[in-house]
């Protein structure tokens, strides 16, 4: 069975997430809500296939919710343009959480407002 390949991805919120979420808002100090509020995800699925499941509120076979909150309640859409050149190359589990974050990082030094795990 060939290894499962991961893919980073972003997805816009909503910037009502800024107001409305405490913790949001404590992680993103640097924010001047002058760009927007984002979500930075990693996954085995597409960026398509992963946005519907947080939007859906999705649940596994197991009983676990698989979506996260704050991309249920706030998301908006996904954006490409900030991750495509990332997914490029095939990455393995460890190497897209690594790049999940390292993509989170760049965009607050950017002035983003985000959320990643």
């Amino acid at each position: 069975m060939p290894a499962l390949t991961y893919q980073v991805y972003v997805v816009e919120l909503s910037k009502r997430v800024f107001i409305e979420n405490i913790k949001f808002r404590a992680a993103n100090p640097q924010f001047n809500s002058v760009l927007e509020c984002l979500y930075v995800g990693m996954s085995s699925k597409t960026p398509q296939e992963r946005l519907k499941q947080h939007k859906s509120g999705y649940v596994n076979k197991k009983g676990h919710k698989l979506s996260a909150y704050i991309v249920e309640k706030y998301g908006r859409y996904l954006r490409p343009s900030l991750y495509d050149h990332i997914n490029s190359k095939l990455m393995h589990r460890q190497e897209a959480e690594i790049m999940e974050k390292k993509l989170a990082l760049d965009l607050r030094r950017q002035g983003y407002a985000v959320w990643f795990n």
